[in-house]
């Protein structure tokens, strides 16, 4: 897991803490907890504040977490074009497949999604939605 600046603190969150670089993508290092609708909520409001409501490329450092419920599956698709222009997830390939299975499993996803074993090559094609 690569922060891209030690100088700067992470934003601490329920679900995840981020980092928001000088170039405009989003950072997000995930917490292995539960998804609800209430604090994917929460989340969004954070985000929001963190990138003053424009939605922003997010690299996504998966962690393992419980599967949510329908509601919250549900919920969290639907915000997140309100949040992020593109999505770039990190992790062992497994998972964020298993994830986008889950999450998209008879709709493509809102927004261009791509899983990556290595954060460089993430950050390189989050660039093309700056």
């Amino acid at each position: 897991m690569n922060i891209p600046n030690k100088h700067q603190p992470l934003i601490k969150g329920e679900i995840a803490n981020y980092y928001f670089d000088e170039e405009g993508i989003l950072y997000s290092y995930s917490n292995g907890i539960k998804r609800t609708v209430e604090n994917i909520g929460n989340n969004v409001d954070l985000v929001k504040k963190i990138t003053k409501s424009k939605p922003v490329p997010l690299l996504i450092y998966l962690k393992n977490s419980p599967i949510p419920d329908k509601a919250t599956r549900k919920f969290s698709t639907e915000k997140l074009p309100e949040i992020y222009s593109a999505m770039a997830m990190v992790s062992k390939l497994a998972l964020s497949k298993l994830i986008m299975n889950i999450l998209f499993k008879l709709n493509t996803p809102p927004i261009p999604m791509k899983s990556f074993t290595n954060d460089l090559d993430a950050k390189d094609w989050l660039k093309q939605f700056l």
